[in-house]
């Protein structure tokens, strides 16, 4: 079991949490837990302490360093397909408007627009900038003359796990490092 130095206090001290498989659960967002909830886990039994920070925490009867890193005690079965939300749209298409490239004001388009019989589905919408979504209107691609740079299609988990990658959150302690890349492709 490894310390890491360097904690302040307990809030800025979450902990990483892995599957009984040593994978996160997540990787966007990132699979975190408030020192509160992994301490709890703790004491639950229902996790295993990988890592420790320097900082702990007392109580009048008990004390305890903060764990910087868990691991689930019971493997949880990740599902195929992920829910079809706003923010998975954006991740699958990385956060870019597929018809531009743009990143800011990102809202979503149906590619066949629902009044033409599209339907509001991973295989008919796209990250769109507000300007192009505007733009193209109520129109078929070919007649608004747009086409999205990769058409819409239902992700894995797996696949939007791999674009999470991409978009490490602000806050990744040094212990976390070798939980979460260890399965990236090493370069020769």
């Amino acid at each position: 079991m490894t310390v890491h130095v360097r904690a302040v206090s307990p809030e800025a001290c979450p902990a990483l949490v892995l599957n009984a498989d040593f994978r996160p659960l997540s990787y966007y967002p990132l699979s975190i837990w408030c020192w509160q909830d992994a301490i709890k886990a703790v004491f639950l039994d229902r996790v295993n302490i990988v890592s420790l920070y320097d900082l702990t925490v007392r109580s009048p009867s008990f004390e305890m360093r903060l764990p910087s890193v868990v691991s689930l005690k019971t493997y949880v079965k990740p599902s195929r397909f992920p829910a079809f939300t706003r923010f998975n749209v954006f991740l699958r298409d990385r956060f870019t408007c597929q018809y531009c490239g743009e990143r800011d004001e990102l809202t979503f388009d149906h590619v066949v627009p629902r009044s033409k019989g599209g339907l509001t589905s991973w295989e008919n919408v796209v990250a769109a900038c507000s300007c192009c979504n505007l733009k193209k209107g109520d129109l078929l691609p070919a007649a608004a003359r747009m086409w999205p740079a990769t058409m819409p299609f239902q992700p894995t988990v797996h696949d939007l796990h791999q674009n999470g990658r991409l978009f490490p959150p602000n806050y990744l302690h040094e212990s976390w490092m070798d939980y979460l890349y260890w399965d990236s492709e090493l370069e020769p």
